[in-house]
């Protein structure tokens, strides 16, 4: 197994700022510390505290105009519907405009698909921990996703495990593992009946398929994906940084 590399000052600081921003402890639109006072409290230089925010506003979480300070990007909610390059689909949900829910469907062990294996770098039929949620919008559904993950990855007894948790907060507290980005794979597929009739809605209209595979900072792959998405109930937007 890789060894793990110790974070650096810069992306610890840069991880800090992410989470406050995430928070609202520096909220959308707001004009966050001075330069000065950011690396006194946090105790760097200035010099390591201008690298940080310059990979945030390149990744347009904070907008820097000069003569003035430093803002929070007011369209933070927009950019803030991923977490650390993963889907957050409660915080989509409720950028939405809606009251956000999970409920856990189901929660067994069972041996890899052939798609699983292949997707978590596993052997054919060793087992896995399956997780199958649905989200819904103000009460009703909108998202339903299985996740699954190598059972070997599990630290102690689940069976009490709150499986409305977040997949980073699930994978986090239960398997000591913390996920950093996925990439995903999105396409337009028939609504199965068993989909049209739980998103009410007619066969002939495409529900969105997301294949998603987690990765940890080592490039390991945690967690496989499946989930099919009610566009026609919740906005999907994507804001990509450039620079």
């Amino acid at each position: 197994m890789p060894i793990q590399r110790p974070k650096s000052i810069a992306e610890q600081v840069k991880g800090l700022l992410q989470q406050r921003i995430r928070d609202s402890v520096y909220p959308p639109g707001s004009r966050m510390p001075s330069e000065s006072d950011l690396a006194s409290e946090l105790g760097v230089s200035r010099a390591t505290l201008r690298t940080v925010l310059a990979r945030l506003a390149t990744e347009g979480l904070i907008l820097r105009k000069q003569g003035d300070g430093t803002y929070v990007n007011e369209r933070i909610r927009d950019i803030d519907n991923r977490y650390g390059g993963v889907w957050d689909f409660s915080r989509l949900i409720a950028a939405n405009g809606f009251e956000a829910a999970i409920r856990t469907d189901s929660m067994v062990e069972r041996p890899a698909t052939r798609r699983e294996a292949a997707a978590l770098g596993l052997a054919a039929e060793e087992p896995v921990l399956a997780l199958l949620r649905t989200f819904e919008a103000d009460g009703e559904p909108v998202i339903v996703t299985t996740n699954v993950l190598p059972a070997a990855l599990l630290r102690g007894d689940v069976d009490p495990a709150d499986g409305r948790l977040p997949i980073h907060q699930f994978m986090h507290r239960y398997c000591q593992e913390q996920i950093v980005y996925a990439v995903t794979d999105i396409e337009a597929v028939p609504a199965e009946e068993r989909f049209a009739a739980m998103f009410a809605r007619p066969i002939t209209q495409p529900l969105l398929k997301l294949i998603e595979t987690f990765y940890s900072r080592n490039n390991e792959p945690l967690v496989s994906g499946l989930s099919y998405y009610d566009q026609t109930r919740l906005r999907l937007r994507l804001v990509q940084p450039w620079g």
